[in-house]
């Protein structure tokens, strides 16, 4: 009986032993699978840098230098040479007007292309700079195109370049704005409901974060779409900088096609429509008719109280943010008066030609 238990013994710790080894071999085998797949992606995103690297040189290469920057005179017909940059501000309606053109651009026959940063940064080094303008500048294969994207103004006339884009862009009332980014952090959205946020599980309302003198729900944080207009300065993400104020009314009047506001955004691209048909012909349609262009709402939000407005209405960030919104909104309605009240007739035509 005791040689008997002994076996028995000794066979279920070799059973034992062998179950171990091969859940070791198995989780070896994982690992270095995991790693064969890791160093696979590394190689692939080398590959495509490199890549991308060859088509700068190439582009490089095939253009002559103006004034040691650029000078890139397209073949294409001016009607298709045209570029229209939406350097979307966050929280102000962007997904679903981009919705709208990526919807249009098969029918109407333009490429949308979207501007991805690293770590989602708002402003590029001056390297950088040059390498997006002579991109969107050479790119001829993909004109007429809309690039969108998180950043800042890009001043196009500093690379000397033959011709600018199209700026569009829309904004919105600053503490609207900071108040959907708040809760969307926290809640997501109808978009990707299932995606987890950077603050998920964060249950505090926005009335107790300010209540508690949180930094993420600061009236510094209000500073956002004064920079965006203002540009890549480093003046222009200094908070409560007045020279950025002005700078961002004067690129709004002078620099940007047309810039609307989250609350009239049907209007928005009704003006649009109208000015830019070779991009936004049938756009008041797709808009109206849902689909694409009603991608993302937060999925929960709580207005402010009394109390906490109160307490923004205070800051001189608030009010300046507050001061360029209602800039933007008087110059949005001058412009839209005058075309959408008469949005087919020419008014202006051409006399006493000579010889």
């Amino acid at each position: 009986m005791i040689g008997e238990d002994n076996m028995a013994l000794f066979s279920r710790t070799i059973q034992g032993k062998y179950q171990l080894f091969v859940f070791m071999f198995m989780l070896a085998a994982i690992l270095f699978l995991e790693g064969q797949i890791q160093v696979l992606e590394n190689s692939n995103q080398r590959i495509n840098h490199d890549a991308e690297l060859r088509h700068l040189d190439a582009i490089d290469d095939t253009i002559e230098p103006h004034n040691g920057i650029l000078d890139h005179r397209s073949t294409l017909p001016l009607s298709e040479d045209v570029i229209v940059v939406y350097n979307r501000v966050p929280k102000t309606g962007s997904t679903s007007f981009v919705g709208v053109a990526y919807t249009l651009c098969e029918k109407n026959d333009f490429h949308v292309l979207h501007i991805n940063t690293t770590r989602n940064a708002n402003v590029m080094s001056l390297a950088d700079q040059a390498r997006f303008v002579r991109n969107v500048t050479y790119w001829d294969s993909v004109k007429p195109a809309l690039y969108h994207g998180h950043i800042a103004y890009l001043e196009f006339n500093k690379f000397d370049v033959v011709r600018k884009p199209l700026y569009i862009n829309i904004i919105r009332k600053p503490l609207e704005r900071l108040i959907s980014y708040y809760y969307f952090l926290r809640y997501g959205d109808d978009l990707r409901p299932h995606l987890v946020r950077r603050r998920h599980g964060d249950t505090m309302t926005f009335d107790e974060c300010v209540a508690n003198n949180e930094l993420q729900c600061s009236p510094e944080k209000l500073w956002m779409q004064i920079p965006y207009f203002c540009g890549h300065e480093a003046e222009c993400w200094n908070r409560g900088s007045k020279w950025a104020l002005e700078q961002a009314k004067r690129n709004l009047v002078s620099n940007y096609f047309l810039v609307g506001v989250t609350e009239e955004m049907e209007d928005f691209i009704a003006v649009l429509e109208v000015v830019l048909p070779r991009f936004f012909k049938g756009a008041v349609a797709q808009f109206k008719s849902g689909g694409k262009s009603h991608l993302r709402r937060t999925n929960k939000k709580e207005l402010p109280s009394p109390e906490t407005t109160a307490k923004f209405e205070k800051s001189e960030i608030w009010k300046m943010e507050e001061e360029f919104y209602h800039f933007a909104l008087e110059h949005f309605h001058y412009i839209k008066k005058r075309i959408l009240n008469h949005p087919t007739s020419q008014q202006f035509f051409f006399e006493k030609i000579r010889p």
